[in-house]
């Protein structure tokens, strides 16, 4: 008899953050506790730090507070506007993904530039990069690898290039987050700012990270193009080719033109993210002769009879937070649903079924603000944030974002989930930023950067195993051919974040 060998599996996310809960349970009886002053935003004061008697935590408090962490209590503030957030735009890209115009749009792309391989990798390189840094465009990348691959064997570059499009542009997109509710969003609202604070630095952070990327993979094509036996799969490219360019012959397009109701959902989706960019950018804080938005809205609601029927309470564009972008996002499913002739049924089963989809997120975010709940209530936050201002003393505001985004590599390979790591981890990072002076926003960027870079290479990713199962391109391989880029994205991050402190 045979005795089966168990293997281990990574634990998911909710037990990682559960087990973190009861962690910080036990140091609520080990670490004294304390507060600090705080301003009438809630600020804390720096140097106002006192002890007081200690609050520990015990066995209820535990299983308490992820309900806790979703509803908030006195001290913490509740994920619900988080994750409602998260649902709704699972609920509209459910409703988008119904009608096909996503996946036939870019299949469109593949067609159309099939041949003229020089345009085609940057093209849909930047495609995917922003839908990553809008949307957090992750797993549906992977429907699009076995697309690229025959296309870009039979212009004569291999597998490796194919995943690269798909795979290096959306997680560099999850990289330079611009407004990523699962990134951006949830970290920011964590730490009570805008999401849009910081969009400036992070979309001149966006288009260099996606040049480096659009560079490197460029190049390593055109080496494997002029001498094939330089590519890292050259051992199976005769099999390759079988597989994916000979089996296509016959077939019908894998790609089809989009109809004029598909262009027409393109354009509301497009224009969907155009309006949450402009409405989460503080423009009046950035200029104070900014004010068109507020000035704009003044004259509407005071529009007989149109201000009444659109709403006297709606805000100025710059002004939106997470219950405004919210409501756009119900808003947009809806129109898509019109400009599609999509039946109620439909509808609602497209909205339901992207809720689902991402349902496992939202309860993520709630779970992880369980942990600053445990600690909030045991009174240790101020603890934790007191020895940070100590060490932290003198300590100069490039090195301590240098620190924060190196600390965050290693903590996304414990925290997959880029949702729950920022909820877990923000609530501390972000006050001990402005010890060293450091904008709560560069602290999001830091670690939004960390953790798209993590997941361009962690074999705990379904986006990265997925896309190289689809092209039998095992870790190890691609390890070897990502190295040099990860350096590379390293060493820019640094010195970016690093000169945006002096901004």
């Amino acid at each position: 008899m045979q005795e089966t060998k168990s293997k281990w599996h990574m634990p998911s996310a909710f037990t990682i953050l559960f087990i973190l809960i009861i962690l910080v349970a036990i140091l609520t009886w080990i670490i004294p506790a304390g507060e600090y002053a705080t301003t009438k935003a809630g600020n804390i004061i720096a140097g106002t730090y006192r002890s007081r008697s200690s609050s520990p935590q015990g066995l209820w408090d535990i299983f308490e507070a992820p309900i806790n962490g979703m509803v908030g209590t006195d001290s913490t503030d509740g994920a619900i506007s988080v994750s409602l957030f998260i649902l709704v735009i699972g609920g509209f890209l459910g409703v988008v993904n119904k009608t096909k115009t996503l996946d036939d749009g870019i299949g469109s792309a593949v067609t159309k530039y099939a041949g003229r391989e020089k345009i085609l990798i940057p093209f849909l390189m930047t495609l995917f990069a922003i839908g990553g840094s809008t949307f957090g465009m992750g797993e549906e990348t992977i429907a699009f690898v076995p697309i690229l691959i025959p296309v870009m064997l039979s212009v004569g570059y291999d597998t490796l290039t194919a995943i690269s499009i798909s795979l290096i542009g959306s997680q560099i997109g999850c990289m330079a987050s611009t407004i990523n509710p699962f990134a951006t969003g949830v970290a920011s609202e964590t730490i009570h700012i805008s999401p849009g604070a910081g969009m400036v630095p992070r979309l001149i952070f966006f288009v260099c990270t996606v040049i480096i990327s659009i560079v490197y993979v460029m190049h390593y094509a055109a080496k494997v193009k002029k001498n094939p036996d330089q590519s890292l799969v050259f051992e199976r490219h005769q099999k390759d080719l079988e597989e994916f360019v000979k089996n296509n012959d016959g077939e019908e397009d894998v790609a089809k033109s989009l109809s004029g109701k598909q262009k027409a959902v393109l354009i509301a989706f497009i224009l969907t993210f155009v309006v949450m960019i402009v409405s989460l950018i503080p423009w009046s804080s950035l200029n104070s002769n900014w004010t068109m938005f507020d000035n704009f809205n003044k004259w509407l609601v005071k529009v007989p009879f149109l201000g009444a029927l659109i709403g006297k309470d709606i805000l100025p564009l710059g002004d939106w937070y997470f219950v405004e972008i919210t409501t756009l996002l119900f808003i947009a499913s809806i129109i898509v649903m019109f400009i599609f002739h999509m039946s109620e049924a439909n509808y609602i089963d497209a909205f339901m079924n992207g809720m689902k989809d991402l349902l496992d997120v939202a309860i993520i975010v709630a779970v992880a603000r369980g942990i600053q709940v445990v600690m909030n209530n045991g009174y240790i936050t101020a603890t934790v944030l007191h020895a940070g201002e100590v060490g932290l003393h003198g300590l100069s505001s490039a090195v301590f974002i240098i620190l924060t985004y190196i600390f965050y590599i290693p903590m996304s390979f414990l925290i997959p989930s880029s949702s729950g790591l920022a909820a877990a981890t923000m609530g501390i990072m972000g006050p001990i930023g402005k010890f060293s002076g450091v904008a709560g926003s560069l602290v999001v960027t830091a670690y939004q950067s960390a953790s798209g870079f993590v997941n361009l290479i962690t074999p705990t990713s379904a986006i990265v195993m997925g896309s190289l199962a689809i092209g039998h391109v095992n870790i190890v391989t691609w390890l070897n051919y990502m190295w040099k880029l990860l350096a590379i994205l390293f060493i820019f991050t640094c010195v970016f974040l690093a000169v945006a402190t002096m901004f």
